[in-house]
């Protein structure tokens, strides 16, 4: 007889397994097992694929070594074998058909549907029942109207007075955060203002017009030839430095000679130097050179003519120095936020950027201009930390029963901002809000529901202290009782 063989695979599920079985059109279907990997197929699936089979008008068969495998098919009657081969040699068990035995029906159902009706009692029908009945329910529907539909609105107006505390304040930049005891962070600010300043000179200088020159005698100190560059410097003793104008080799040999020009670096007087004064060789030539000037060196002439002195650069830098301070005040004032409280001592000068005169020193000017850039600095109180400060405060100090009527103080300073030589700065503020006496919507509406409105205003009078008598607004206005549902009282405070 032909047989369907199904291999199976380890992703293989219920579902899948039937959709291969549809394909099969022989009376046997035959699924083998794989040997080294799990199939994860159940009893109960074992059972929809038998079903599936005989709808199919084929017999299911199984090739499987697994033991719970195996014993979940004896159970389900299906066969099992070992190989696919023994499975097309032997016989397989034909499936047991299930007869329906169809009975006949039963002829007394009418009468065991009439006893099953159950009858009315005679109490029902009973016309005062009924009306009782019909009273019971309006009632229940007007208790439900008196609960819903009435409404009360309490119009309270309690006590609000002005909260004021005078506290000190201790800033200062080792404090970190704001503390009850009144200390609080000092914050830095820096700016940056550059100006020009221009002054009349009034000092009086000379200015160079040449500069001196001359020869000078290199003397080999080594063996070997020394090469002289241009530009090389040799000076007196006195520091006044000369430079060779060009460049020349001197002989090997010790106490080789040689002669080159020179001219005095700076110009003016001060290049006239004496016969014999030049006798230093700088850099790395004087271990090898000596030098000397056989004679005077000449030339160097300046005249007199108006410069600016150290006076007239200090009133300068004075004169500019005032009007960048006033220009760094009113920017750094300008900068805070609202409530922020400038400490004025400790404004000062932090760095001098930049600081360049027009001229230079020693040249010849009727006027000096000085370009300063300069950065200041200064401490302040933040804002928010003083009010960090004065709520803290205000709390403690608040009356039994009242509460803040709003998150707005006011702070304003009793004392200024004086800095002491341990380095913190102090001073005295106000701080003031408004509290208000707090009321307890709930204990109001235990107070007075399902009350006379004229009770309930007697009992909020006796038992609050207001500062005008409490007003109860019902609705309907004809209705004389305060709600009994306490969703239907609101309490409105003005």
């Amino acid at each position: 007889m032909k047989t369907q063989i199904i291999t199976l695979e380890s992703h293989d599920d219920l579902i899948s397994v039937r959709d291969r079985m549809s394909w099969a059109k022989t009376p046997r279907i035959l699924l083998v097992w794989p040997k080294y990997e799990k199939v994860t197929l159940r009893q109960v699936d074992l059972k929809v694929l038998q079903r599936h089979a005989l709808t199919l008008g084929a017999q299911l068969g199984l090739v499987t070594r697994a033991r719970r495998v195996r014993q979940e098919a004896e159970v389900l009657k299906i066969p099992v074998f070992e190989s696919t081969g023994q499975a097309q040699r032997l016989a397989w068990p034909k499936p047991r058909r299930r007869r329906w035995v169809q009975r006949p029906p039963r002829k007394d159902l009418r009468e065991q549907r009439e006893q099953v009706l159950v009858r009315e009692e005679v109490w029902r029908a009973h016309p005062a029942v009924r009306v009782g009945g019909f009273i019971l329910g309006v009632a229940a529907v007007l208790v439900l109207v008196a609960l819903f539909i009435p409404r009360a609105e309490v119009v309270l107006q309690p006590q609000s007075k002005t909260q004021s505390v005078v506290l000190p304040v201790i800033a200062g930049r080792s404090i970190e955060s704001v503390f009850i005891t009144g200390t609080i962070p000092a914050h830095e600010k820096r700016v940056i203002v550059e100006g020009t300043q221009t002054v009349i000179v009034t000092g009086r200088g000379v200015t160079p017009q040449s500069q001196a020159r001359g020869l000078v005698t290199f003397r080999n100190l080594t063996q070997q030839a020394v090469t002289i560059p241009r530009g090389t410097v040799v000076r007196t003793e006195d520091n006044i430095r000369f430079e060779t104008t060009r460049a020349r080799e001197v002989p090997a040999g010790v106490d080789e000679t040689l002669k080159l020009p020179v001219v005095a670096v700076e110009s003016g007087r001060s290049g006239n130097v004496d016969a014999e004064t030049i006798v230093v060789v700088e850099g790395r030539l004087g271990l090898s050179l000596s030098v000397l000037n056989a004679e005077p060196l000449t030339g160097g002439r300046e005249t007199p003519s108006v410069q600016a002195s150290d006076a007239d650069r200090e009133r300068a830098k004075e004169s500019l120095m005032e009007k960048l301070e006033e220009e760094a005040r009113a920017q750094l004032e300008s900068e805070l936020q609202t409530g922020d409280v400038l400490f004025q001592d400790t404004f000062e000068v932090s760095q001098i950027l930049s600081e360049v005169y027009d001229p230079p020193a020693g040249a010849a000017s009727t006027k000096l201009t000085l370009n300063m850039q300069a950065e200041f600095s200064t401490l302040y109180a933040d804002a928010s930390d003083l009010t960090e400060l004065a709520a803290l405060a205000l709390n403690a100090s608040l009356p039994s029963g009242f509460a803040a009527d709003s998150d707005a103080l006011s702070i304003e300073p009793v004392t200024q901002p004086i800095l002491n030589d341990d380095g913190f700065t102090r001073w005295t503020v106000r701080a003031e809000r408004r509290i208000v006496q707090q009321i307890h919507y709930s204990q109001i509406t235990q107070l007075i529901q399902g009350i006379s409105a004229r009770r309930a205003q007697s009992l909020l009078e006796n038992n609050l202290t207001l500062e005008d008598a409490p007003e109860i607004r019902l609705s309907p206005t004809w209705w004389p009782w305060v709600p009994i549902a306490p969703f239907r009282i609101s309490v409105v405070t003005e």
